[in-house]
């Protein structure tokens, strides 16, 4: 029932929608969207098995121009024609004598090889011979222009191309990361948190303009659907930890998920839910945890209007600032030191056991001093930052 009435008020919305890079977009149905039927997105071109990101073209505006012109060989080139265009006006005014405008008048369209009517008779030698010079120099510069804009091309698509085979190379190096599916507001956000727990990052995204700024912050990424399989392939889905599909539509985070799970069974996916009843359509396709935004802002904006203290006690302890005391999920590995110790172990270090999940999911809050820990548990603790480091690099 729940479902229902989700899907009629997902029908129920505006045409348009607003994604979490601010465009606007026409809304999809849902069931429309998991349509086997539904015509296939057009593949891109490859290179090196990643879809490269188009480079923009210069046309675009002032500032690859300006950058196209600060490069050395280009200011020297300029250089060239602007001393070249001087030398024969100055010897048309000042060896023969004429007028300035006629001067600079007939350097430009010799130097250009237009050849309009001479301003005046090149009844001499040296007139002749001058602007025969300039002539040859005219021509010099435009096969000159041309080599340089066709080197500036070919430049632009080799650093594209190398870009791309880094970028290809390196994400089939790395191991036991994290996938992010979609770099929007959400997206972002996700990988920042990641990033301040030094946790490697694959960005997967269809959008040129979000894998730059993912690229910009310092992200490996692969462009490409995500629903694809050979797009999960490429940035490790096999190899990876885990990954969190934040997409705004819930028809592509259910079949990303389904992929997912497909491709790696052992993931962990944490999924973004939309609109209400999404959450049990992720949670059937593989999805190991669900949450949707705008239902943890409600939750948020609840609890600090009712327990500030207690909202920023647990903001300050779970953020990443320079902070004296910290809460920590710390698993027991088998090779652990942890293993067989007590709860009051810990305790007598300033480590603080605020609940054992055990490896069947169940929690116990508030576990006795006397209990022992075990492999495969996770603990859920609390204490200086110092001490939890301590923890999580002890052996």
């Amino acid at each position: 029932m729940a479902a229902t009435d989700g899907g009629s008020a997902a029908r129920a919305r505006d045409a348009a929608h607003v994604d979490d890079d601010g465009r606007d977009e026409p809304a999809v149905d849902q069931a429309a969207a998991l349509d086997v039927g539904a015509e296939d997105v057009p593949r891109r071109r490859r290179i090196a098995g990643l879809v490269p990101i188009e480079p923009r073209p210069w046309t675009r505006g002032a500032r690859s121009v300006a950058a196209a012109v600060r490069g050395p060989h280009v200011r020297l080139w300029l250089g060239v024609v602007l001393a070249t265009a001087i030398v024969g006006t100055l010897g048309y005014a000042l060896v023969f004598g004429w007028p300035a405008s006629d001067a600079i008048y007939m350097t430009v369209i010799t130097l250009t090889t237009v050849g309009f009517r001479e301003v005046h008779e090149l009844t001499g030698f040296p007139e002749r011979l001058w602007t025969m010079l300039l002539s040859v120099a005219g021509v010099g510069i435009i096969f000159g222009s041309i080599g340089l804009v066709a080197e500036a091309v070919v430049a632009e698509t080799a650093s594209g191309r190398r870009e791309a085979r880094r970028m290809a190379n390196a994400v089939a190096e790395i191991r036991d990361h994290f996938i992010l599916c979609g770099y929007g507001r959400v997206g972002s956000t996700v990988a920042r948190e990641l990033g301040h727990t030094d946790q490697k990052l694959v960005v997967v995204d269809i959008g040129a303009d979000s894998l730059e700024r993912a690229a910009r912050d310092g992200h490996f990424v692969v462009q490409g659907d995500a629903t694809d399989d050979a797009t999960l392939r490429l940035a490790g889905v096999d190899r990876a930890r885990g990954l969190v599909t934040a997409v705004d539509s819930d028809a592509n985070n259910v079949y990303v998920t389904l992929s997912a799970r497909a491709l790696n069974p052992e993931l962990f996916i944490v999924g973004r839910a939309n609109a209400e009843g999404s959450d049990s359509k992720l949670l059937q396709a593989g999805a190991d945890r669900v949450v949707s935004p705008y239902t943890m802002a409600g939750r948020r904006i609840a609890q600090l209007a009712i327990q500030p203290r207690v909202a920023d006690f647990l903001d300050a302890a779970l953020s990443h600032g320079d902070l004296r005391f910290t809460m920590e999920e710390v698993e027991i590995r088998a090779d652990a030191g942890l293993a067989g110790q007590r709860v009051d172990d810990l305790r007598s270090r300033g480590i603080f056991v605020m609940a054992i999940v055990s490896d069947d999911g169940e929690l116990v809050a508030n576990p006795a001093d006397d209990r022992v820990l075990r492999s495969g548990e996770s603990l859920i603790v609390s204490g200086s930052t110092e001490a939890v480091l301590g923890l999580r690099e002890r052996p």
